[in-house]
């Protein structure tokens, strides 16, 4: 048996024509020279936006470039001043605390009741006028014991003294019988120890009684202190005692507390640069809120003559006369003060003060007409303008506005319309 070929499918039509029922015609080719043509154009495209697009960036590159090299080439014109010597005198306005002259706590000095009470808060009163009175039973009773006891010691004296005459005598007649032989002398040695034991005992009686005076003279000011009185002029301002109340003698029991306000004494806080400047004597001013435009004239009285080691301020008093009692104790104030700084200021426009990490410090420009950087050190910042304590002499031509760009050696150009001394020193 012999194998038939199997039959083959015929050919499929291409894609196109079988969808589209036709055969398509091949594409055409470009030819080599509009292939030329198109890169010409694309050419000529890329050449016209490079013109228009970069070449005006390069030139105003170049244009920028040109104008800081000119810049950088050309002298700076700056405006200067000449610092300003300051007064030596400076105003200060310190908070302070209002002090009564005199403050003290009246206790009892001796033991008993509190028979009546004389005055209370708010009332003045005058030095050694009567407080109040206490009722001392105890006391009574013992000084009434001590007068009986020098009472006895009185007597004691009296018997002592007749025991030393009648020694003396006795000793005087044995010392005329025993040269005689009528006495012996061991007759006479008695006698004359007698009269020794008797003067003693004379001495001794005169010492127990001058102990019992001095226990009834310190029983008797005990017993005047049963009398409250006060320790000086001043105000009553605080009572702890009602009638009746049991006090002891010592710092336990409270009785008036007593404040004097004529002078009062303000307390303030003077700062360092100033406190070589205090001396008694110089003239403050005190103000209090509490009375707006008045002002109450007082002295410096005393400074502590040494700074806190933590704020740096000498604690000063400021004595203020209160005739009228206006200033209380414990008000706060304000004190004026006019103190000389003990060392030469300069002030320059704020505007001057160049501050880095080299300190601050000021452009001054030479007589050579480049600058110069001075570190300054900074007295004091009033807002507008700077205290210079150090850097500068006071003759130097300052630079009116500083920049970081200033630089030493730097040449420029002062600005004549400022270059006028120390008549622009006060502004900027």
């Amino acid at each position: 048996m012999t194998l038939e070929p199997l039959p083959t499918a015929p050919p499929e039509p291409p894609h196109d024509a079988h969808h589209l029922g036709f055969a398509l015609p091949r594409p055409r080719r470009l030819s080599r020279r509009r292939l030329a043509a198109v890169a010409v154009v694309v050419l000529a495209l890329a050449t016209v936006a490079f013109v228009v697009g970069y070449l005006p960036h390069l030139e105003a590159r170049q244009a920028v470039e040109r104008g800081a090299r000119a810049a950088s080439s050309a002298v700076r014109r700056v405006e200067v001043i000449t610092p300003k010597v300051m007064s030596s005198a400076r105003d200060l306005l310190l908070p302070g605390s209002v002090q009564p002259l005199e403050e003290t706590v009246v206790y009892a000095r001796a033991n008993g009741y509190v028979r009546r009470w004389l005055v209370d808060i708010g009332d003045h009163v005058r030095g050694g006028q009567l407080l109040a009175e206490v009722d001392t039973p105890e006391l009574d009773q013992e000084l009434a014991a001590a007068r009986a006891q020098a009472a006895q010691a009185q007597a004691a004296v009296i018997q002592a003294r007749a025991n030393r005459d009648l020694s003396r005598t006795e000793l005087a007649r044995y010392e005329r019988l025993a040269p005689v032989g009528v006495a012996t002398e061991q007759e006479l040695a008695q006698r004359r120890a007698r009269a020794v034991v008797d003067e003693a005992g004379v001495r001794v009686a005169e010492a127990n009684a001058a102990s019992q005076e001095a226990n009834i003279s310190r029983l008797t000011q005990l017993k005047s202190f049963a009398r409250v009185v006060a320790p000086f002029d001043g105000v009553v301002t605080q009572r702890s005692i009602d009638r009746g109340a049991l006090v002891t003698a010592g710092n336990s029991t409270p009785l008036f507390r007593v404040v004097a306000m004529d002078p009062v004494r303000v307390f303030v806080q003077v700062p360092q640069d100033v406190a070589p400047s205090v001396r008694a004597g110089t003239a403050a001013k005190v103000l209090v809120r509490e009375y707006p435009g008045v002002t109450f004239e007082g002295k410096v009285a005393r400074a502590a003559g040494a700074l806190d080691a933590t704020s740096r301020t000498m604690n000063t008093e400021v004595r203020v006369p209160n005739p009228a009692g206006k200033l209380l104790p414990g008000m706060y104030a304000q004190a004026s003060l006019s103190l000389s700084v003990p060392h030469r200021v300069l002030t320059v426009p704020a505007t001057s003060l160049l501050s880095d990490a080299k300190g601050s410090r000021v452009a001054v420009v030479g007589d050579d007409g480049r600058l110069r950087l001075v570190t300054v050190e900074v007295e004091r910042d009033t807002g507008s303008a700077v205290e210079l304590a150090s850097g500068l002499t006071g003759t130097e031509r300052v630079v009116r506005i500083g920049n970081p760009s200033l630089a030493d050696g730097m040449a420029v150009e002062v600005a004549s319309d400022f270059a006028q001394g120390p008549s622009t020193a006060t502004g900027g």
